[in-house]
């Protein structure tokens, strides 16, 4: 499959006069009493990948069950391409698909069978159902491996032909509710090149994680969510921005001076090896909205000092 890039053009938008993607206000569920989401405001528009990011229990999933009319809202609006999710559930249901934080194949089946089998209970003929597989196969890669029975498939395939189990009823929106929960780098990258692939083909996207990087590799679009409501929302780097002054990294030969280094360079009179300026990390970003560390499947945690090269910051 080939490599893509968030930075790829898309399809040119010619919808300037149509409603958001999604359109959430005073959105509110409730499962007896425990209140999952609690006023949630937000909107997206279209032609851009909007990530929900958050801690265990912000109601992540239950926005995107809801958006997928499973779960109906106890309280204010929500809008999936200008309709209801409750008045007009079916027309919201004809233009999503969903892959869950699982992939849900037939082990015993081919990619192929599995794909043609979805596309019949799409209402597909036979006909129909053989060709959508095809499109899907080869938008997802999955061409060496179609004929295959899905049970030798590795994490990354599996999830891939699940993600391609939603794409076979052609859905404008595709809900992906954490879509590399459990797969090694490996098949994260391969998760991640299938996603950029389908934006790069149209497919407006909503994704849920928790993997900060995932949002960095993917979104245009981030919205925080903790306690079931939304507490930022805007590009990565406005929340980057948001969360306050650039970061200074110097890297010093001596350990010992470390703490000259930052009482003042130039009073101790200290050779610098490098210096740099970065942004806030998504990481920091997200400790400091919601007050709970993520830790990603990339994220390394500083090293105790035992060399002669050490690193120190301030903000």
């Amino acid at each position: 499959m080939p490599m893509l890039t968030r930075t790829q053009t898309r399809p040119p938008r010619t919808d300037a006069e149509a409603p958001p993607l999604l359109e959430a206000r005073g959105l509110t569920v409730r499962f007896g009493t425990v209140t999952a989401l609690d006023g949630l405001d937000l909107t997206a528009p279209c032609r851009e990948v909007l990530a929900i990011l958050g801690p265990n229990g912000a109601g992540k999933t239950t926005f995107v069950r809801t958006v997928a009319t499973l779960v109906r809202p106890s309280g204010g609006e929500l809008r999936v391409r200008g309709h209801d999710v409750v008045r007009h559930p079916v027309s919201v249901r004809r233009s999503i698909g969903l892959a869950g934080q699982y992939a849900a194949v037939e082990p015993t089946m081919s990619g192929r069978e599995n794909l043609e089998m979805t596309a019949r209970l799409f209402g597909h003929d036979r006909r129909g159902a053989r060709s959508a597989a095809a499109v899907v196969i080869e938008r997802l890669g999955l061409e060496e491996v179609a004929d295959r029975r899905s049970r030798t498939y590795s994490g990354g395939q599996r999830r891939r032909l699940d993600l391609g189990a939603s794409l076979v009823g052609a859905p404008a929106l595709l809900l992906l509710d954490e879509p590399t929960t459990g797969l090694d780098p490996t098949g994260r990258r391969e998760v991640w090149d299938a996603i950029r692939s389908l934006v790069a083909t149209g497919t407006d996207v909503l994704l849920t994680t928790h993997y900060l990087d995932e949002a960095d590799e993917l979104a245009d679009q981030v919205v925080v969510i903790d306690h079931g409501r939304a507490i930022a929302s805007g590009t990565l780097g406005d929340l980057k921005a948001s969360v306050g002054r650039d970061v200074i990294e110097v890297v010093v030969s001596d350990a010992t001076r470390l703490t000259a280094v930052i009482a003042g360079l130039e009073a101790a009179a200290v050779a610098v090896e490098e210096i740099g300026v970065r942004r806030p990390t998504l990481d920091e970003v997200f400790l400091t909205l919601t007050g709970e560390p993520v830790t990603t499947p990339t994220t390394q945690t500083t090293p105790t000092p035992t060399s002669s090269t050490q690193r120190a910051s301030a903000s």
